[in-house]
């Protein structure tokens, strides 16, 4: 082949790869970067090219039968097919719901990718192979990023080690109290609520949003920490056992809180056993300072919790509605201005008002209670601040609706407890003559619990809903299946590909008084496949 043949579908297949490497990278991206991960999910959901393949693999039939479709008019031919599927291709930067964010991190491994891409396009224009065999490098995209990620692994270490160095010394010299909270659901109230009441007493710091893993502390305590804060409250996740462990290395305890034990995230732990394990790292940490540990009473239902309990009995502080428990929840209640839950601490009764919604902040609620009594602050001073405690945005946050309508915004994620006590809270938030609707694709990361949950949630949602809009309901059939099976006789399903369409509908078909719950909004990578 002369130099500008090849040359030309180099080019041609490069504009392709750039393309295609940047749709794969929004969805590696929000994998963290995890190439395993990454790589199972394009074979579990079938996110490899089909249409770019099966044109090429046509014109193979096509040259079958004419013959000239052979040297530069076959060089021409797949190079316009490279060229079209770049032309097609979705932009991630601009489409989608979370968008690509081109982080110093993902353009290196962008960069890297694209260079590992070049190179085997140019063997295969350079060796002017066969067109069919052009399949290899189309179908190889997902594969660059994850040689990408493997290639940077060492310096990304010797940056992050950096980091978290400077993150752990700085924590070290300004020694504020450290408060980690962690547990399969709430952890992200608990703190939203934690760091309202402390403000009262105290400056300190909180880890924004979801923000809960080693990189993303060590970044917050760099940027952000200061000889000021009194206080800094931790959100660490667990990602499979060790993982609050070296969280705990980074930003030592002075207090643990524990706020669940269950199945949200169980496709990495297997068992209930292991994330009550892994979990309690957190606890084990705070002891080895001297700290005190506060658990919602349902975690000592796992063995290595109540294990636990056994060994440091003087560090346990339960919140539950248990006789045993060292703040007992007496009474709750739920309205439409809030949540009321009158507690029994240190021999004395509290009620506490709080402009929040779902039951199951309830216990929530009660550990930081707990916690910002044991910190040292006023009881009577909690009680006027949990008054105050702004909503939390995307967690059941209640806000109006489209049309005069009540909008219950739990999107941001979902676990079968927390869907459960949306379920109920339609029915509060409801008028008489309203409908409820209830617009969901469901959970994930449920692994083995997944069909089984979902259908059993499926039966209580028959009981609070009057419509339901099931997005992707493929990926939720036991649901969807269970609730049909089980709703009034005037109740609806309508199924949607996307939120967007959902949401759609809830703005043309929705009225005052109408109740609305959004429980979850799945990520792009879980809800629109790729088109490719």
């Amino acid at each position: 082949m002369t130099a500008p043949l090849w040359l030309f579908i180099w080019i041609m297949f490069m504009a392709f790869a750039v393309r295609r490497l940047i749709l794969y990278l929004h969805v590696f991206q929000q994998e963290e970067y995890d190439a395993p991960r990454f790589l199972k999910w394009v074979v579990t959901t079938g996110s490899f090219d089909k249409r770019l393949s099966l044109w090429v693999a046509s014109l193979l039939v096509i040259m079958m039968f004419f013959a000239h479709l052979q040297g530069w008019v076959a060089v021409a031919i797949v190079g316009g097919l490279f060229i079209s599927a770049a032309w097609r291709e979705r932009n991630p930067l601009k489409d989608a719901k979370k968008k690509l964010v081109l982080t110093a991190r993902a353009k290196r491994i962008l960069a890297i990718a694209i260079i590992y891409a070049g190179a085997l396009g140019l063997v295969f224009a350079f060796l002017y192979l066969h067109p069919i065999y052009w399949l290899i490098p189309i179908q190889a995209m997902p594969l660059m990023l994850a040689l990408a990620v493997w290639t940077l692994a060492p310096q990304e270490a010797f940056v992050q080690r950096r980091y978290w160095r400077e993150a752990h010394e700085k924590l070290g010299r300004l020694e504020p109290k450290v408060i980690g909270i962690t547990g399969s659901f709430g952890k992200t109230s608990a703190k939203h609520i934690l760091s309202h009441v402390l403000e009262a007493a105290s400056t300190g710091l909180a880890t924004p949003g979801s923000v809960n893993t080693p990189m993303g502390i060590t970044r917050i305590v760099r940027e952000r920490l200061k000889p000021e804060h009194r206080y800094f409250i931790a959100e660490m996740g667990a990602y499979g056992p060790g993982s609050i462990e070296r969280l705990c290395q980074l930003a030592p305890p002075d207090m643990a809180i524990v706020t669940a034990i269950g199945v949200a995230h169980y496709e990495r732990f297997k068992t209930l056993d292991t994330v009550a394990s892994t979990k309690f790292e957190l606890a084990e940490a705070a002891v080895a300072r001297g700290g005190k540990v506060i658990v919602a009473e349902d975690v000592l239902t796992h063995a290595p919790a109540r294990a636990f309990a056994e060994r440091h009995p003087d560090a346990m502080i339960v919140c539950g509605t248990g006789d045993t428990c060292d703040l007992r929840i007496v009474e709750t209640s739920q309205t439409k201005d809030g949540l009321m839950l009158q507690v029994a601490w240190q021999g004395a009764d509290f009620v506490l008002y709080v402009p929040l919604f779902g039951e199951h902040q309830l216990t929530n609620i009660a550990v930081v209670f707990a916690a910002a009594c044991t910190h040292g602050i006023d009881p009577e001073a909690i009680v006027l601040a949990l008054k105050t405690t702004p909503p939390i945005a995307h967690r059941f946050e209640v806000k109006p609706g489209p049309n005069g309508s009540v909008l219950i915004d739990d999107a941001y994620n979902s676990n079968p407890q927390g869907f459960a006590s949306a379920l109920a809270a339609l029915d509060i938030l409801v008028e008489p003559d309203g409908k409820r609707i209830l617009a969901t694709p469901g959970m994930v990361e449920l692994g083995t619990a997944h069909d089984d949950e979902h259908a059993r949630l499926g039966e209580i949602a028959a009981a609070h809903v009057d419509v339901l809009l099931a997005i992707a309901p493929e990926r939720i059939e036991s649901f969807v299946a269970a609730f049909d099976a089980h709703k009034a006789e005037s109740a609806e399903t309508h199924r949607f590909t996307e939120f967007s369409e959902a949401n759609d509908w809830i703005s043309d078909n929705t009225a005052s008084g109408d109740a609305v719950l959004l429980e979850n909004d799945l990520p792009d990578l879980y809800e629109r496949r790729l088109q490719i």
